[in-house]
């Protein structure tokens, strides 16, 4: 297996345990939701034999499934997806947004980053006010301030062109199909249009997806989409410059900058200047048998994810589940490695265009001796806070980021019949976004909604002692993700086992990280891993599902000295597995998603 200059990090430790000092008690705030739930549907798990591709959207999954049975590969098959998730998942990805996209090719691992970027014209106070304070969230999120420069549609044509089969324009007819005759709106969005306090404020948006008397479009109502099957039509024929040039582009910039209250500093020059970047994908060595490669900074999730379970692995043995759902001293360990975790990840993690690199390599946090020492600092009871280790010399002190919203996103992951294989995790970051529907510049109603990516950076560039905060707003910059497209090899990097990954926000890394350890290390299929109560800690609380662990596991772990948060952790989960009859996928109970093949 190549995966350019990425190394092969053995995490598998020796343990040792020494008592650690307790921090000052934990914050009482979590990250919200990044969607508000929209029930649990019990999926089956899906056997197939030659092909593969699990989606949020039944729609989108099948708009795969065509690109696969016409012969086409599994690059195709996510272009497909992407544009009609666009359509009938508006407020989770779209034209207007970035992803992240790991690709397998029989022998090289691609990781290509369409990660929205900062327009040049911003500044480190872009979320500050005049008196120096950080905006209120949604005060930032709602109109042109927060929109980066979109990175999906460059991305995934760079992508095609290497990885392609099918011709570019093919990709987009069942997306073209769908947005001139119409797709019925399903029960999820109809649920969070509901609950959005914001997006009846843009005109176009409100006009669109709401009634006269501003309640939300039925479930079921049969939404057309005219401007959005003009833009497809126009990128399918023209290509990415159809969205960063012209037309498109103009309604865009207009749309930003001349938002009534909350105006934004993008340029013409910005969107026409976009270059997705190809970064080297971050192999780590887990429980001596498995290879799991993820995506590098400016995505947050894989070095997390695998601080986190190489921590666990340098603790004794335990019996992770107790009556089908995580026990108290797994829950209890877990956490504790999460919040040592998110430690780092809040005071290293950031674009490494922008930032330097603990030891000049990332791989220093997931080395061996750190992991090992971080480890030790894991003691019966919570820590309830945990402060940033040392993983290697910076020549910048920085101050850790301080909490702050993370939201949004949507899950694809594929194997086509050659056994190529990606998993792509894209978003617009909080739900519907900016809040702004953009027309594309055809007059028509519809359109794509905006992101409010830039919400991701830091609001406070410096802390009280005037230290840089690594995530802060620069221009050009790509902010910090929880991204976690993931793929699993067996030991010698050879033999490809299974693609996941998650919408959720920061929660992303512990989602995709339960269900490594269900599929691998408790021996259960992908179903039934997704399906497995979630659960966590940012740093602060240790969160867990709401309605998914006996009252006997929450007084445990308060005993322990946890503060517990009972709360909707709406995961999305998309997996594909390895099976000796060909392929195994699972989708998320929490939402909308399927899995389709042959």
């Amino acid at each position: 297996m190549h995966v350019g200059r990425a190394a092969l990090v053995p995490s598998i430790l020796l343990f040792s345990l020494t008592a650690c000092t307790q921090p000052d008690g934990p914050s009482s705030e979590i990250p919200p939701a990044p969607e508000t739930s929209s029930g649990y549907s019990a999926k089956p798990g899906w056997a197939l034999e030659r092909f593969a591709v699990a989606a949020a959207n039944p729609l989108a999954t099948e708009a795969g499934y065509e690109m696969l049975k016409a012969g086409g590969s599994a690059m195709d098959a996510a272009v497909a997806v992407q544009m009609v998730l666009s359509l009938v998942e508006p407020q989770s990805s779209g034209l207007g947004g970035g992803a992240f996209l790991l690709h397998w090719d029989g022998e090289h691992i691609a990781a290509l980053d369409g990660r929205e970027t900062a327009p040049a014209a911003v500044d480190e106070r872009l979320f500050l006010t005049a008196d120096g304070k950080p905006m209120a969230f949604l005060d930032a999120v709602v109109g042109g301030r927060s929109v980066g420069v979109p990175g999906v549609v460059r991305m995934l044509e760079r992508a095609h062109d290497q990885y392609g089969k099918l011709p570019w324009k093919a990709l987009f007819q069942p997306a073209i199909e769908l947005a001139e005759n119409g797709f019925e709106i399903s029960p999820r969005l109809h649920g969070l249009l509901v609950s959005d306090p914001a997006l009846r404020k843009d005109p176009r948006a409100a006009a669109f997806y709401y009634q006269d008397d501003g309640e939300p479009l039925p479930v079921g109502h049969r939404l057309r989409n005219p401007a959005l099957a003009a833009l497809l039509k126009d990128i399918a024929k023209r290509g990415s410059d159809a969205f960063y040039t012209g037309a498109n582009a103009r309604s865009l910039v207009l749309q930003v900058n001349t938002h009534p209250t909350n105006p934004g500093r993008i340029s013409l020059n910005d969107l026409e200047g976009y270059q997705p970047r190809e970064r080297d994908a971050i192999c780590t060595l887990w429980q001596k048998r498995y290879q799991v490669c993820g995506f590098p900074p400016p995505s947050s999730g894989h070095i997390t994810q695998m601080q986190i379970l190489g921590m666990l692995e340098q603790l004794p043995t335990v019996q992770p589940l107790d009556r089908g759902v995580p026990s108290v001293e797994f829950l209890h360990r877990y956490t504790e490695a999460s919040r040592l975790a998110y430690a780092d990840r809040a005071k290293y993690l950031a674009d490494p265009d922008f930032v330097p690199v603990p030891g000049r390599t990332w791989n220093s946090m997931l080395a061996p001796s750190y992991l090992k020492q971080r480890a030790a600092m894991i003691g019966p009871r919570s820590m309830g806070t945990a402060e940033a280790g040392e993983p290697g010399e910076m020549p910048i002190v920085f101050a850790p980021q301080a909490a702050q919203p993370e939201y949004g996103t949507s899950h694809i992951s594929i194997v086509d019949a050659e056994g190529n294989a990606l998993a792509m995790t894209t978003t617009i970051e909080q739900a519907f976004g900016s809040r702004l529907l953009n027309d594309g510049g055809t007059g028509l109603p519809g359109g794509y909604l905006l992101n409010n990516e830039l919400t991701d950076f830091a609001f406070e560039p410096y802390d009280a002692f005037g230290r840089q905060v690594a995530n802060r707003v620069e221009p050009n910059k790509r902010p910090r993700s929880s991204m976690s497209p993931t793929l699993v090899f067996d030991v010698t990097g050879e033999q490809f086992l299974a693609s996941l990954g998650s919408p959720g926000g920061a929660a992303i890394i512990h989602f995709t990280a339960k269900t490594l350890l269900g599929m691998y290390d408790w021996g259960l299929d992908a179903q039934r891993a997704i399906d497995l109560p979630n659960f966590g800690s940012f740093n602060g609380p240790t969160v867990l599902e709401a309605g998914r662990f006996p009252a006997s596991t929450v007084q445990a772990l308060k005993v322990r000295g946890h503060e517990v948060n009972e709360t909707e952790m709406t995961s999305g989960l998309q997996a594909i597995q390895r099976t000796d009859s060909g392929w195994f996928g699972g989708a998320d109970p929490r939402r909308e998603g399927v899995v389709m093949g042959e």
